[in-house]
């Protein structure tokens, strides 16, 4: 296996425009990998998310009071 200065050097010794062809290449390889990496996966349906769960309206009472409880604060 070829190490990066192994390569740099190799590379040196190239003609220009082979020079040219050789960044050409190593560019579109690197966008498609690039590309590849960045594609995002299928998200999960979130449908059924809180099925099973039973939140009563007592419960939504007590989150809200707790939230918005001391809401406007006199000392602001």
């Amino acid at each position: 296996m070829n190490t990066y200065d192994d390569v740099l050097n190799s590379a040196r010794q190239l003609s220009a425009s082979d020079k040219a062809r050789l960044l050409e290449d190593i560019s579109a390889a690197l966008r498609r990998e690039l590309t590849q990496a960045t594609v995002q996966k299928p998200r999960q349906s979130l449908l059924g998310l809180w099925e099973g769960v039973s939140i009563s309206e007592d419960d939504i009472d007590e989150a809200r009071q707790e939230m918005w409880g001391n809401f406007p604060r006199e000392d602001i």
